[in-house]
């Protein structure tokens, strides 16, 4: 039966993750509800969890504590023009650490699934500059798009945002619209 149960919500998941990219409030919120039990009816360790959640997903990283610095982007948007439903889009933001501590970046995250930022793991020397590589995914879109990524780092404000934008176009009846 507790095969069943997780067969079924990793189909769920899979499903989830393919037709949609929605970072909603109400996605957020809607839990699963009712305990799950075991083969005896004793309830199990499975804990509920939301739909929509990433279950490979590790926890969110805290902020760094301790001194902060200062990260300077060169550019915070980048705008991709029109590309055609399905294609990939790679844009690199360049920063600097003009403070007087080393910048630690402890977490960049897209909006939405179809946005995966990659980012320096060593921390940056003052007066150092580092590179966040952000790749957006435009299959199942349509129309204008905007999104953004969310960099946590030992500054102030801890957290900094980045975006990336364009148009994409494709057939419509296929394409999810714009989020």
């Amino acid at each position: 039966m507790l095969k069943q149960i997780k067969i079924g919500f990793l189909t769920l998941m899979t499903v989830a993750a393919l037709t949609s990219c929605k970072n909603d409030a109400a996605d957020t919120a809607a839990a699963t509800t009712g305990a799950a039990t075991d083969a005896t009816g004793q309830p199990s360790a499975v804990p509920n969890v939301t739909p929509n959640a990433d279950p490979n997903a590790a926890a969110e990283p805290a902020a760094p504590t301790g001194p902060t610095t200062v990260m300077s982007f060169t550019e915070t948007e980048f705008n991709f023009g029109k590309v055609k439903a399905g294609e990939q889009v790679m844009h690199e933001y360049t920063f600097k650490n003009t403070g007087k501590e080393p910048l630690v970046i402890s977490n960049a995250k897209g909006s939405c699934g179809c946005t995966v930022p990659e980012w320096p793991k060593e921390p940056i020397a003052p007066g150092g500059s580092g590179k966040i590589k952000v790749a957006f995914d435009s299959k199942g879109k349509s129309g204008p798009q905007t999104k953004q990524v969310t960099i946590t780092a030992n500054t102030d404000p801890v957290q900094s945002i980045i975006y990336i934008k364009g148009e994409v176009i494709g057939d419509p009846a296929t394409a999810a619209p714009a989020q």
